[in-house]
């Protein structure tokens, strides 16, 4: 099995702790390691690869649901095309809320600043 590695050591090349591993197994994100006769599950090293991307996406602003969702396209075609297409709605997805959210927190603040204001008319009117 000189093309697998154990938990650990695919956490160490990977960058992750065991606990990281053993949520994306369960999350699907990650498939499961083989098992061997003496109870240690081995990964292939395109484990790497896969958890090197799910970092990424994470760090793009995907949530663990949105990355599983996108995950397998990015190593079913070869040209990632499908992925990226994917990737980019979601991002667009995003931004929408973004923009939804600041717009509620401007006039949010747009509020506040009348009632602070108003507070401050009526103490200096007093």
């Amino acid at each position: 099995m000189s093309e697998w590695m154990r938990i650990g050591e695919l956490a160490g090349r990977a960058g992750v702790t065991l606990r990281t591993i053993r949520h994306y197994e369960r999350l699907g994100l990650l498939p499961k390691g083989e098992r061997e006769g003496n109870g240690q599950h081995y990964y292939p090293e395109a484990s790497i690869a896969r958890l090197e991307k799910i970092d990424q996406l994470k760090r793009l602003g995907l949530t663990l649901e949105e990355v599983s969702g996108v995950i397998d396209l990015y190593f079913s075609d070869p040209s990632r095309r499908s992925a990226k297409r994917k990737v980019l709605s979601i991002l667009r997805q995003h931004l929408s809320q973004t923009d939804e959210k600041i717009t509620a927190l401007t006039k949010f603040r747009s509020d506040l600043q009348a009632h602070i204001d108003r507070f401050d008319q009526w103490l200096n009117d007093s």
